[in-house]
C-alpha cells in the first residue's frame, strides 16, 4: 500500500510516490498526486477550520 500513497516533501516542495524521505519532511500520506501538491493548503485550511471551532467553544464558554 506505500507505493499507492503520495507525500508532500515540505524541505524540497516535492511530491513522493510512497514515503521515500525522512518523516520530519514529509506531510500525508494523500491518496492522489494532487492532493499531495495541495498539502499545505489542506493543512491550511484544516488549521482555519480548527481555529474557528475553537473561538466558537470558548465563544460558549464565555456566555455562561
Amino acid at each position: 500500500m506505500a507505493n499507492r500513497e503520495y507525500w508532500y516533501n515540505t524541505r524540497t516542495g516535492d511530491v513522493e510516490k510512497g514515503r521515500q524521505s525522512s518523516w520530519a519532511d514529509l506531510m500525508g500520506p494523500y491518496a492522489t498526486e494532487e492532493e499531495a501538491r495541495d498539502a499545505l493548503k489542506i493543512a491550511a485550511a484544516r488549521n482555519r477550520a480548527f481555529d474557528t471551532a475553537q473561538e466558537e467553544w470558548e465563544s460558549d464558554w464565555d456566555d455562561e
